[in-house]
């Protein structure tokens, strides 16, 4: 009977133990959760992901000429060797190197005295003959008459005639001879044929000078006008002679640097054949050269203007992007995001890129910093010098 009352008081005792623990194992589990969630720090808000900084411009919408480039020379328009006509000494040069001379300029005179001799003959035969033929025209007068009144025969008034038909002949020759002594004394100074500027002189005061010498006296270049040959690929040619068939074609020549301008003239003609070696064709242009800047010899790059694009679509040739699909842009669309758009270029020409097709206007397209685009990407417009744009081109260039 004890056993069983000890049996069923010690059951309840064991439950409030059991229960006891449990309540002090959920305190403890509680407390370490209060512990860890006080130390964990709170969550921080996601920052938005930044605008990557380009420079933008918008589509350029205007005329824009249609040109053919091409490598010319400079060629004189004339190119005169000022050498003598008759043989004689130089008493005088009437010139400085590198002058502008104009027709009928002094360029050497030479010793006239022999010519002039000559010259002094011809016409001293000249009158002697003359006053012959006056005689001889008196006398044939008084035959006449007499021949009719019988006192002079037919035959003495037909050898007067004759006499006076030969000295007439006499007197036509010793004109010839004057004006051949005149023409010969006119050589001894040397003037001028053309507008043109002097080369170096070859010849000094006192040498004797010949014709057909192979030392001019000097050489005298026409600048003004001045020609310019150039080369175009012969596919090139029957466009440009459809234009040509349309007006006058502009040609604009540059210098070395292909930036510098240095003359505008017009074509003159596309020459008759093309090279077979090369398979270029010949063109040559005029230019008034009013300031002188294209001079004889110099290489020089022509662009000949075939034709206008009206309200043509163009962007800094920094825009064009080269994919594996072909040329692009990244054109800035309203939400500030970029897209990658297909363009055809019909040409480049300072600095810009004439857009055929995957434009329009208004667009605004991506002219630096595209090395951190891709489609969709969220961009911001700074200005062409900021640094963070310069810095993409290095990183660009770097990883080129």
């Amino acid at each position: 009977m004890k056993n069983r009352i000890l049996t069923k008081l010690s059951t309840p005792a064991k439950r409030r133990t059991l229960a006891g623990g449990i309540g002090v194992a959920v305190c403890a589990v509680g407390l370490t959760a209060w512990r860890l969630d006080a130390a964990t720090p709170p969550s921080q808000p996601i920052s938005p992901v930044p605008s990557v900084p380009v420079v933008a411009e918008p589509v350029q919408v205007s005329d824009v000429p249609i040109v053919m480039e091409g490598l010319g020379t400079v060629a004189a328009y004339n190119v005169v060797d000022m050498e003598a006509q008759v043989t004689g000494t130089i008493q005088k040069i009437g010139f400085v190197e590198g002058q502008v001379v104009h027709p009928g300029s002094l360029i050497a005179q030479l010793d006239p005295r022999p010519f002039q001799a000559t010259l002094a003959q011809a016409e001293a035969n000249l009158a002697r003959d003359q006053a012959h033929l006056t005689n001889a025209l008196t006398n044939l007068g008084r035959y006449v008459p007499l021949e009719k009144q019988g006192f002079v025969s037919a035959q003495q008034t037909t050898n007067q005639a004759s006499a006076v038909t030969q000295l007439q002949a006499a007197i036509a020759s010793d004109k010839a001879a004057v004006f051949n002594a005149q023409t010969q004394l006119g050589y001894t100074t040397i003037t001028s044929p053309i507008d043109g500027v002097t080369g170096i002189r070859r010849v000094d005061i006192g040498n004797l000078v010949q014709p057909n010498s192979t030392t001019p006296i000097v050489t005298i270049t026409q600048i003004q006008p001045i020609s310019v040959v150039f080369t175009l690929p012969q596919k090139d040619v029957p466009q440009v002679q459809q234009a040509m068939a349309h007006g006058t074609l502009a040609a604009v020549t540059y210098g070395q640097d292909d930036h510098t301008q240095l003359g505008t003239g017009s074509l003159l003609l596309v020459n008759n054949t093309i090279n077979q070696s090369s398979g270029t064709a010949q063109l040559k242009a005029t230019f008034p050269n009013a300031n002188r800047a294209l001079w004889p010899g110099e290489f020089v790059n022509v662009r000949l203007i075939v034709s206008t694009q009206h309200n043509g679509l163009s962007v800094p040739l920094t825009a064009i992007q080269q994919g594996q699909s072909g040329t692009f842009v990244y054109v800035i669309q309203p939400d500030g995001t970029v897209r990658q758009r297909p363009v055809t270029v019909a040409e480049t020409l300072d600095g810009r890129a004439l857009v055929d097709h995957g434009l329009q206007s208004g667009d605004r397209v991506v002219t630096a910093g595209q090395y951190l685009l891709s489609n969709g990407v969220k961009v911001a417009a700074v200005p062409p010098d900021d640094p963070r744009v310069q810095n993409s081109s290095e990183a660009t260039a770097g990883m080129l």
